[in-house]
């Protein structure tokens, strides 16, 4: 079940790279972000968030400066500083499908992942796709100045909804998307459970 889960988020981790790179026009590098750090025996480890959106890449100024003005005021929630928010040419992402568990391994990953994305001059942003996160979670996200978006439907706030922030910023309605399609994705999940739970037949 562990392993299902896992694969539900890298799904949405690649559904939501491939609609910012469509809707906005990015290119495959474009989207992609990563950085290396040192490790104890002298190698580089590279470590990878989900997406990008670097706002020079935007060919669209309309579009451009949708994605300024929410990085603005979402930076602006967390208390990043004017001067800092000056210094940011876009925004990184770290996407789940939701966020069940407290590990504090995981949380301090994505912590120091913060910390590296602002010397990169990019804004972090965890986009959520349902409502699964603690509120201690979330509190201790926004504390290290994460943008945090959750799976909130209807609030008609991009800078609190995944959905609301892809339809209205990004320019695409992932909520109908799902909509659309929830039929088929129930089907194939419940084709994958029923394998797995299955007795083995010799």
């Amino acid at each position: 079940m562990t392993s299902v889960y896992r694969q539900i988020g890298i799904g949405c981790e690649a559904l939501f790279r491939r609609i910012i790179k469509d809707t906005l026009d990015l290119s495959d590098s474009d989207v992609l972000w990563s950085y290396e750090i040192p490790t104890l025996d002298g190698k580089n480890r590279t470590l990878y968030l989900d997406g990008r959106i670097p706002l020079e890449a935007i060919k669209h100024t309309a579009a451009r400066q949708r994605v300024h003005d929410w990085m603005a005021k979402s930076a602006s929630i967390v208390g990043v500083d004017e001067r800092v928010f000056e210094t940011l040419t876009g925004v990184v992402f770290e996407v789940r499908q939701g966020y069940k568990s407290k590990d504090s391994k995981r949380q301090n990953a994505d912590i120091a992942n913060a910390a590296t994305a602002y010397t990169k001059a990019y804004l972090p942003c965890a986009a959520i796709l349902s409502n699964q996160i603690d509120s201690d979670v979330l509190l201790r996200y926004r504390t290290a100045k994460w943008a945090v978006l959750t799976g909130n439907v209807g609030l008609n706030n991009p800078v609190a909804s995944t959905y609301d922030f892809m339809k209205d910023v990004v320019g695409y309605d992932l909520g109908a998307f799902f909509q659309r399609n929830s039929e088929r994705l129930r089907i194939e999940i419940d084709k994958v459970l029923r394998g797995l739970l299955s007795p083995e037949t010799t």
